[in-house]
């Protein structure tokens, strides 16, 4: 990754935790490698290097149709980036969308909120954010993680929609 930053590439990695990996934790593991801190320094979360490719004047903004209302789950490892609400901003400038952010834990954890002995517990972590979705009643609901969207899908009962990635509602959004 180093080599492809070195030809002026920036990287996304589009999970939070593979960001927080690249941004925050291998530097702290190897702090005085400068391969490391270059691959650092160009490591973006797809939303905030969209929301810079928008303040630049660069992201094109003719969006093909609304999404309607949207529950948009705010995953631990992005808030823990510090990043602001940077999928909310940008999915915000879909005309017709409304975003709801929830920022709670889903639960998931890792393998946690798949073991059999911590199923429940994860469940019970979990509960306040698949009500808010329930209640919601929106249209489409995310997560920018997908063991977390595929957690709320679980507590929300029989037969529910699958979570759709915020990357594929700027899909659906753009019309593609």
């Amino acid at each position: 990754m180093a080599a492809m930053v070195a030809q002026g590439y920036d990287l996304v990695a589009p999970i939070p935790s593979c960001a927080l990996m690249f941004k925050q934790e291998l530097p702290l593991l190897f702090p005085e490698d400068e391969q490391v801190k270059k691959v650092q320094a160009a490591m973006f979360d797809p939303f905030e290097y969209l929301a810079l490719r928008h303040k630049a004047g660069l992201l094109r903004t003719d969006f093909a149709r609304p999404l309607g209302k949207v529950s948009y789950h705010v995953p631990c490892h992005l808030r823990v980036q510090n990043l602001g609400l940077k999928t909310r901003d940008v999915l915000q400038l879909i005309p017709g969308t409304d975003i709801e952010p929830i920022e709670r834990c889903s639960g998931h954890d890792g393998t946690y909120g798949v073991k059999k002995e911590f199923r429940e517990t994860s469940m019970k972590i979990g509960r306040p954010v698949f009500s808010k979705v329930k209640n919601a009643a929106p249209d489409y609901y995310a997560s920018d993680c997908p063991m977390a969207g595929h957690q709320i899908e679980s507590g929300l009962g029989a037969d529910p929609q699958p979570p759709t990635h915020p990357l594929r509602l700027l899909r659906i959004a753009y019309g593609l």
